[in-house]
């Protein structure tokens, strides 16, 4: 375990996996563009003016690995995310962020654990004063159940790297002490990794990013459950045209976000959706619509009943851009687990639950107004524990 006291002024290293995808080079951007006008990023941020025993969120870093030959810059460049005049402004930084392979697919998962692990120290050579968190930005992958694993013989034995790569990325951060958060729909938690990570004293977060169409729909299902309406229906769309939305085509890499999108909402509620009808009336789709790029359209329809029974409804439209959505929410959650880990919490933070769609640990908080009553027990929590040290 890192002792607090240790960690005073050191920047943040974010280690991403998938470094060069929408999310991860729109955060590259992010941190690039803290350095030059960090009004332009801080706003979009929830922990801006948390953690003063953190270093600056200015002073960020990162570096991480990709499987893609382009540059970062390159792939910014044809993601068209960022308007090209700021890509071009901060070029310079973005082109000194280290972006390494990854591990060949040829390799057996020990091995693969192994090379990252190997990455992990080269990275914190280059930069020694950082203090490292783990981000998984990889694509959604197929389900995968490991939940019999307990121990790491039986996962070097069991895991086939080729179906889920996170998890190499994942356990061997946590082997290397490194906080992990899980941005992605892919069950990486598992119990042998969890034990690994509380062993090692290191906290975990996820699953799966909650940023538009989700997050909205946590706010407008914790305020009809708080009218005491009845929720009879909902129907929720989503078009995007990057390579998130095509790699979604695939349904078994698609199943667990639905499942994510799908499942909260009766958490929320206390009920399934659609009990009267006798099947479930709550329908989640994702589509690829390439002339969308990354400005996803999500529309919902929602049906409700009050008083007397009476229908009653709501239509949301949601034009968003989902990595703009995205990136900010990533170096907040970098932020959370960097002070969570001088705090010394190990293991599942399901306190977390705001930033995910299916929040990983026991009991997370369900509702809007749960989310953020936890988050600021949290914040209080660790500020009790780091804030008089940090002032002192």
């Amino acid at each position: 375990m890192i002792v607090s006291s240790s960690l005073k002024s050191r920047p943040l290293l974010l280690l991403v996996a998938g470094a060069k995808g929408t999310v991860a080079s729109t955060l590259a951007v992010s941190i690039a563009a803290l350095r030059h006008n960090a009004d332009e990023v801080l706003p979009s941020l929830t922990t801006g003016n948390k953690f003063a025993y953190l270093a600056p969120v200015e002073t960020t870093c990162m570096a991480g690995w990709d499987t893609s030959p382009k540059t970062l810059t390159g792939s910014i460049q044809c993601q068209g995310v960022v308007p090209e005049n700021q890509c071009h402004l901060l070029a310079p930084d973005l082109d000194r962020i280290p972006v390494r392979g990854a591990p060949s697919s040829s390799l057996g998962f020990r091995q693969q654990v192994e090379r990252v692990m190997a990455d992990i120290r080269a990275f914190k050579e280059e930069t020694p004063d950082a203090l490292p968190v783990f981000i998984n930005l990889l694509p959604a992958g197929p389900g995968t159940d490991l939940e019999h694993c307990r121990s790491l013989n039986e996962m070097y034995n069991t895991v086939k790297p080729d179906i889920i790569p996170d998890l190499a990325y994942c356990l061997a951060a946590i082997l290397s002490e490194i906080p992990v958060v899980n941005f992605t729909p892919n069950s990486i938690e598992i119990p042998a990794v969890i034990n690994e990570a509380v062993k090692r004293g290191v906290p975990v977060a996820g699953r799966d990013g909650k940023t538009g169409q989700t997050y909205l729909k946590v706010v407008l299902a914790s305020a009809l459950k708080a009218r005491n309406f009845i929720v009879d229906g909902w129907y929720s769309l989503n078009i995007l045209g990057n390579e998130d939305g095509k790699n979604l085509m695939d349904p078994e890499k698609a199943a667990g976000k639905v499942a994510n999108k799908t499942k909260l909402l009766d958490e929320i509620l206390g009920y399934p959706v659609g009990q009267r009808y006798g099947a479930p009336t709550h329908k989640v789709h994702i589509d690829y619509y390439p002339p969308r790029g990354d400005a996803k359209e999500a529309w919902d329809v929602i049906d409700f009943r009050g008083m007397f029974d009476l229908p009653m409804s709501i239509r949301l439209n949601l034009q968003g851009r989902d990595s703009i959505l995205a990136a900010p929410l990533v170096l907040d959650l970098g932020r959370w687990l960097a002070a969570l880990q001088m705090a010394g919490r190990s293991g599942l933070s399901p306190e977390l639950g705001f930033y995910f769609k299916n929040p990983v640990g026991e009991n997370p908080p369900l509702t809007f107004q749960d989310q953020l009553a936890q988050l600021r027990e949290l914040e209080r929590e660790c500020d009790k524990k780091l804030g008089s040290e940090a002032s002192g």
